[in-house]
């Protein structure tokens, strides 16, 4: 059992760290007990928060669409002014599609998480159009 966190500053970083390697594992599990049950996540190009279903659905797509992934952390910021806590982060997000092309997505990131240590609100800001290489199709050989 991995020790407990000394300081408020410690949890956030160690729920921040293990959100990211879950995701780079593909461990869709791990990402689904991170998060509460009434989490909200918004990214660009959304109408409306997703809910923790079609969220969780949306990171299995892109596990399943990527053969790689790997955060390259430029920045990270802890927040616990008492009302909210959680961490503001930005990082380049390098992934290899299934057609074998690489993608990297520039992203910021704000990340809230509840008094029992869960996440409960995500805002995702990048560019969308970065993900074009895992929309692409394989080509047909004749």
């Amino acid at each position: 059992m991995p020790p407990t966190p000394a300081t408020a500053a410690e949890a956030i970083v160690e729920v921040a760290d293990t959100l990211f390697t879950a995701i780079e594992n593909g461990d869709i599990a791990a990402v689904d007990r991170l998060w509460s049950d009434d989490i909200a996540v918004w990214r660009v190009g959304a109408g409306k928060d997703d809910d923790k279903a079609r969220a969780l659905r949306v990171i299995a797509w892109f596990t399943s669409a990527t053969t790689a992934r790997r955060y390259q952390l430029l920045d990270r910021r802890v927040f616990d002014d008492g009302a909210s806590r959680g961490f503001v982060q930005q990082h380049v997000l390098r992934a290899t599609g299934r057609t074998g092309r690489p993608i990297s997505i520039r992203v910021c990131i704000v990340i809230k998480i509840n008094a029992v240590g869960l996440i409960n609100r995500i805002d995702e800001y990048f560019d969308p159009a970065e993900l074009a290489p895992l929309l692409e199709r394989p080509q047909q050989t004749r």
